[in-house]
C-alpha cells in the first residue's frame, strides 16, 4: 500500500452531539472537552495509519475559531499530515452543524504528534 493510500484509509471521522453536561456557563463546549475529543480522534487516526502502539507526545497550536453551542452536532475529522521515522502528525478539525438546519462551519483545528513505541516503551519506526 502506498503512503497516500495509508493516509486516506486512516482518515477518521466521528460525530457527537453537544449536550449540556459537556458545556460551560456560557452554554458552549468546554475547551478541555474539545481537546480531549481531538486527542482521541488523533489517536484513532494514528493507530489506524500505523497499526502499532502510538502515544501522544505533543499537541501543537490548537485554534478555537468559533464557540460550539449546546444542542449542536460536531464532526471531528482526523488526518495524517506528516510521517517521520518514529513519529507522525495528525491534523484534527471540529465542524459545527446545527441539528435542524443545513450547513456547517469550522470551529476548532489543531495538530497532534504521536510516536510509535514497542513493548518496552522505546520508539520504533512508524512504517515497517
Amino acid at each position: 500500500m502506498t503512503l497516500a493510500e495509508r493516509i486516506e484509509n486512516s482518515k477518521t471521522s466521528i460525530f457527537k452531539a453537544v449536550f449540556p453536561n459537556t458545556t460551560n456557563h456560557y452554554d458552549t463546549l468546554f475547551g478541555g472537552t474539545a481537546m480531549h475529543l481531538m486527542d482521541e480522534v488523533a489517536f484513532i487516526t494514528a493507530t489506524r495509519f500505523s497499526r502499532q502502539i502510538m502515544v501522544t507526545v505533543s499537541s501543537d497550536r490548537i485554534d478555537f475559531k468559533k464557540p460550539i453551542p449546546a444542542g449542536t452536532i460536531i464532526e471531528l475529522i482526523g488526518k495524517v499530515n506528516h510521517v517521520g521515522n518514529t513519529s507522525l502528525k495528525v491534523n484534527v478539525e471540529i465542524y459545527i452543524e446545527q441539528m435542524y438546519a443545513e450547513g456547517r462551519e469550522l470551529a476548532v483545528h489543531g495538530d497532534f504528534t504521536f510516536v510509535a513505541i514497542d513493548e518496552n516503551k522505546k520508539p520504533v519506526q512508524v512504517i515497517k
